[in-house]
């Protein structure tokens, strides 16, 4: 089952935090996002998509060190929909964020600075995204499908985020 399949499955599953408010309000902060820098909402979803590869690459790491309940620990605390530059700061290195920044460049034309700036707003959108799958009652306890499934890169070998993104928002359109 894929990271969609999987969020969608969250929103249904009353035992996961989950919900089509918590969807609404990522696709709101992109749309905001792009919105106040003048980007093309999809622009905004591809410096989206490459925060998810380095994130998923964190996160793995930390998954390999430390354990699943660390990554997790770290999508429940630093999810959300505004800006929080220690999100940034617990995930990655300032080798890896310049790394991200020349990458998001490259793909979107956008300032270097517009993305250390975006920077805070996109690494807690992901994570937020990947909370949907935690336990509703304890977020530490218990299965996350949906971080089990982004983390899982041998299924296909890339997990896009923004087109996550996409179907999330045509799913709320129905």
């Amino acid at each position: 089952m894929g990271l969609l399949d999987q969020i969608l499955n969250s929103v249904n599953n009353s035992d996961q935090q989950g919900s089509t408010g918590q969807l609404a309000s990522i696709l709101s902060t992109v749309q905001q996002l792009s919105d106040g820098y003048g980007a093309d909402p999809s622009t905004v979803q591809t410096a989206l998509s490459v925060v998810g590869n380095h994130v998923r690459s964190a996160l793995q790491q930390k998954q390999a060190t430390e354990g699943f309940e660390q990554a997790q620990s770290l999508v429940n605390q630093y999810s959300g929909t505004y800006p929080n530059s220690q999100a940034v700061d617990a995930l990655f290195g300032s080798h890896q964020v310049q790394q991200i920044v020349q990458t998001i460049t490259q793909r979107t034309g956008f300032d270097a600075g517009m993305i250390q700036e975006m920077l805070p707003v996109l690494v807690p959108l992901v994570l937020n995204l990947l909370q949907t799958g935690s336990n509703s009652q304890n977020p530490q306890q218990g299965s996350n499908p949906v971080l089990n499934s982004f983390l899982d890169a041998d299924k296909d070998g890339d997990i896009d985020i923004a087109d996550a993104m996409g179907m999330a928002g045509r799913f709320l359109s129905q």
